[in-house]
């Protein structure tokens, strides 16, 4: 799924770490780091949160649009 891949080279692009990302969604390291790996649905909510922080869409995360 496109997702996974989108928020790991969104994060990178934006020269943010996990943890400050992980922090951003108050949530544990841990638990974002499955979500880059796609070890673990993402919620919608974060999704969202990501989308609204890096200034893309929601289509864009999941693959349905190039920026």
């Amino acid at each position: 799924m496109f997702i996974y891949r989108r928020i790991r080279d969104l994060r990178e692009d934006n020269d943010k770490t996990q943890r400050e990302i992980a922090a951003m969604l108050n949530m544990q390291l841990t638990v974002y780091q499955r979500y880059e790996r796609g070890e673990r649905e993402i919620p919608l909510w974060a999704a969202i949160k990501l989308a609204e922080f890096y200034g893309v869409t929601l289509d864009y995360l999941v693959g349905r649009e190039e920026k």
